[in-house]
C-alpha cells in the first residue's frame, strides 16, 4: 500500500500516563500508524513539516451529546478544530436509541427542527442511517436509561412492575448486543428522575456481564451532591459495574464546601476494589434545559402534561422553585442561550432576571410564559460553580475531559443560538488555560486524561494511544499557542493553535482548515 503521511520533527506525546515529550517521525500508512521515529529517507506520499508541534493522539470527548446534530451536520466543525476524533455519546440518560412509544414521540420535535426526516426504532438502524450519512469524529456510545425508561412505561411517575424491568432489560441487552457500551442515566431528568436505585443496580448488573460501563448525571449537583455520590458507590458495589460520574460538579455556592467529602466517599471506595472513575469540562457555567428548574412532580405524563401544569398550576411550581432557590439573585446566573420562535430570538444571551425585566413581569412569570411559547424546548446557561473546585476535579487522576456538547458546525443548521462556549473550546482550554498558563496539569497528564484514559475506561480498542498498529487518530497542536476563543457571548469561534487532525488516517484539519473529509466511524 505505501506510506501516506509522515508526519516530520514533531514532539511526540503518546496518551500513556508517563508520556513525555519525544522528538520522532510518525508514518501512517491506511487506516493505522505504520511506524514511529527517525524516518529520514523514507518515500510518503505526502510528508508534513510538524517541527516544534506536538503530535498525540486524537482527543477522546468523554460526555458528548452528538446523536441528533451528527445526522443533521456530520461535519462537526466545532469538534474537530479542537483536535476532538472521538465522541462518548448517549450520555445523561438519553441516547439515539432504543425508541419505542413514547420515547420517540418525545424526540419527534428536536428531529423535525434538526431537519432529520427519517425515523427508528434500534441502534442498528440507526448505525445505519449515520454511516450513510457520513460523519467526522468517530461515534461512541451509552444506551440511555431514559430511552429504555420511556419505551416501556412512558413518562409516567412511579415504580416498575417486574415485567416492565424484565422488559427494559431486554432492550438493555438488545443494545448491547449492537454495539452500545455500556449505559447512561439522568436522574433529574424525566423519567430517570421517578426510577429508584433497584431498578438500575438490576439494569446495571446486565452491564457487569459484558464489562460495560455506567455512567450517571446523578440526582443532585448540588444540595443533596453527597448522598447522589453515595447512590453511585452503592450501585457499582451491589453490581459490580464501572461507574463513571458524568460532569463532576457542586453546584450553588451554599454547596461548594462538599467538594472534599465527595473525594472522600470516591477514594474510599476505589481503595476497596470499585471502579469509579467521572469527566469534567474546564468551565464554571453549565448549561441544559430550562425546565430543569422545575420540581420533578411537574415533568410526570410528558410534554403535554408538563405544558399544562404551567398553565394551571402556577402557585404551588413558585412556592418548590422559590425553596430550592433561596437567593433572589439566581435569575441573574440563568442565561438563554437557544429558543426556536423568530420573536424570542432577542431572549439568546440574555439572563432570566432581564428577560423578565424588559416584559414587565417577575422571573417566574417569565420562566413559565416563555417555556410555554417555546412548547419547553429552550437551553440556558447557569453560572453556579467556582474555579477553586474545577482545578481540584482537574487534578484528580480519575479525571477525564468531557465537553457535554453536542457536535455543531460554523454554518448550516446547527450553527443556531448561543450554545456554551464548551461546544467549541474544551480541550484547547485544557492545553492552553490549565496547562500552558497555570501549571494546574503537566502536558503528558492532559493529554492522558483526553486519550489514553477514556480510551480504556470506554473500552476503545486500538484508539487513545500513539502506538503503531494503532488506529491513525491524532492530533497536532503547538503547545506555545494553543487556547480556546468561545466565550458566552460569541460561543462560535475556533480555537488557536490547534493545526492537524487525522482520523482513521484521513485528514480532516490541514493547517486549521477543515477539508471536507468524513471518515468517523461507528465504533460497535
Amino acid at each position: 500500500m505505501g506510506i501516506d503521511f509522515i508526519l516530520k520533527d514533531g514532539f511526540i506525546i503518546d496518551g500513556t500516563r508517563d508520556g513525555t515529550p519525544t522528538e520522532a517521525d510518525v508514518a501512517v500508512e491506511g487506516d493505522r500508524i505504520k511506524t514511529i521515529g527517525e524516518l529520514s529517507g523514507v518515500d510518503a506520499k505526502k510528508t508534513i513539516s510538524v517541527e516544534g508541534l506536538c503530535v498525540c493522539p486524537g482527543f477522546i470527548d468523554a460526555h458528548a451529546h452528538s446523536e441528533f446534530t451528527l445526522l443533521a451536520d456530520g461535519r462537526a466543525e466545532g469538534k474537530i478544530h479542537q483536535g476532538v476524533t472521538t465522541e462518548i455519546n448517549g450520555n445523561c440518560g438519553m441516547s439515539a436509541a432504543p425508541l419505542y412509544g413514547d420515547a420517540l414521540e418525545h424526540r419527534d420535535r428536536e428531529l423535525d427542527e434538526l431537519g432529520i426526516k427519517e425515523r427508528w426504532n434500534t441502534f442498528d438502524e440507526f448505525f445505519a442511517l449515520l454511516e450513510k450519512k457520513k460523519f467526522s469524529p468517530n461515534f461512541v456510545t451509552l444506551t440511555g436509561h431514559g430511552n429504555l425508561r420511556a419505551s416501556v412505561k412512558g413518562y409516567a411517575e412511579g415504580p416498575l412492575e417486574k415485567a416492565e424491568i424484565n422488559r427494559m432489560i431486554e432492550l438493555l441487552k438488545s443494545s448491547l448486543d449492537q454495539g452500545a457500551k455500556g449505559m447512561s442515566t439522568g436522574l433529574i431528568y424525566p423519567p430517570g428522575v421517578y426510577s429508584e436505585t433497584s431498578e438500575i443496580i438490576a439494569l446495571a448488573r446486565e452491564i457487569t456481564d459484558r464489562d460495560g460501563i455506567y455512567t450517571t448525571h446523578m440526582r443532585s449537583e448540588g444540595d443533596r451532591l453527597v448522598e447522589s455520590v453515595e447512590e453511585v458507590i452503592k450501585i457499582a458495589h451491589d453490581s459490580g459495574v464501572h461507574a463513571h460520574v458524568s460532569h463532576l460538579k457542586t453546584s450553588d455556592e451554599k454547596n461548594w464546601n462538599k467538594l472534599n467529602k465527595v473525594f472522600e466517599i470516591i477514594e474510599e471506595a476505589q481503595k476497596t476494589g470499585l471502579s469509579i472513575t467521572c469527566d469534567r469540562y474546564p468551565y464554571i457555567a453549565s448549561s441544559t434545559d430550562l425546565d430543569a428548574v422545575l420540581p420533578s412532580w411537574a415533568y410526570e405524563g410528558g410534554r403535554s402534561k408538563e405544558i399544562d401544569r404551567l398553565k394551571k398550576q402556577r402557585n404551588r411550581l413558585s412556592e418548590d422553585i422559590r425553596r430550592a432557590h433561596l437567593d433572589p439573585s439566581s435569575w441573574e446566573k440563568v442565561v438563554i442561550s437557544s429558543v426556536n420562535l423568530d420573536t424570542n430570538k432577542w431572549m439568546e444571551g440574555k439572563s432570566l432576571a432581564e428577560i423578565a425585566a424588559s416584559r414587565n413581569q417577575p422571573p417566574l412569570t417569565s420562566l413559565f410564559d416563555l417555556l410555554i411559547e417555546e412548547n419547553l424546548m429552550v437551553a440556558a446557561i447557569f453560572f453556579v460553580m467556582n474555579e477553586d473546585n474545577l482545578i481540584s476535579i482537574l487534578k484528580k487522576k480519575y479525571t477525564m475531559i468531557g465537553s457535554d456538547s453536542s457536535a455543531r458546525s460554523f454554518d448550516g443548521m446547527t450553527a443556531t443560538g448561543k450554545p456554551h462556549p464548551r461546544a467549541f473550546g474544551s480541550f484547547p482550554r485544557i492545553l492552553g488555560r490549565y496547562v500552558k498558563d497555570q501549571g494546574v496539569l503537566s502536558l503528558g497528564e492532559a493529554v492522558h486524561r483526553m486519550t489514553g484514559l477514556p480510551a480504556r475506561t470506554f473500552r476503545l480498542e486500538g484508539r487513545g494511544i500513539l502506538a503503531p498498529g494503532y488506529f491513525a487518530d491524532i492530533t497536532v497542536f503547538d503547545p506555545e499557542t494553543v487556547m480556546d476563543n468561545a466565550d458566552y457571548v460569541n460561543p462560535f469561534q475556533r480555537p488557536r493553535g490547534i493545526h492537524h487532525v487525522f482520523i482513521n488516517g484521513s485528514q480532516v484539519l490541514r493547517n486549521a482548515e477543515p477539508t471536507g473529509a468524513l471518515p468517523g466511524r461507528v465504533l460497535r
